[in-house]
């Protein structure tokens, strides 16, 4: 209880997986440092991806439907076949999941509901994030 042990990779999740607190360099700064929950709070920007398959959806009545919900920024299709993939841009207010939103939005539709996915950030993509060059 009394070492500390550094452990220096460019492999984050076995980071996540073994370490109590992390610490991001980048050009010799610090640009984040803190426990795996806390750098992805303050990393989140309060908005997070949906992944979701319709059949029997056209894009652009899905898109009017689901932008129409307050927590949803942006909708973007994915895949174009038999079955619709959509990426759906949401922000998360106070922590609340706008997942359930999204159901009654296509629940008073005929759509038919194959997945919905919440895709969290991985420490590799706020690394990606707060190291890319402008």
């Amino acid at each position: 209880q009394e070492k500390t042990v550094i452990l220096s990779t460019h492999i984050l999740s076995e980071a996540e997986a073994t370490c109590d607190r992390i610490v991001i360099i980048n050009k010799g700064q610090i640009i984040a440092d803190g426990t795996t929950q806390d750098i992805k709070q303050r990393n989140g920007n309060g908005s997070s991806h949906i992944r979701i398959e319709l059949e029997q959806a056209d894009f652009d009545g899905v898109r009017a439907q689901l932008e129409s919900i307050d927590a949803v920024r942006q909708v973007e299709q994915i895949s174009e076949a038999d079955t619709g993939t959509l990426k759906i841009k949401v922000a998360c207010h106070h922590g609340r999941d706008p997942r359930a939103q999204i159901y009654e939005a296509i629940k008073s539709t005929d759509w038919v509901l194959i997945e919905m996915h919440l895709e969290a950030k991985t420490l590799e993509t706020i690394f990606r994030e707060l190291t890319m060059e402008n």
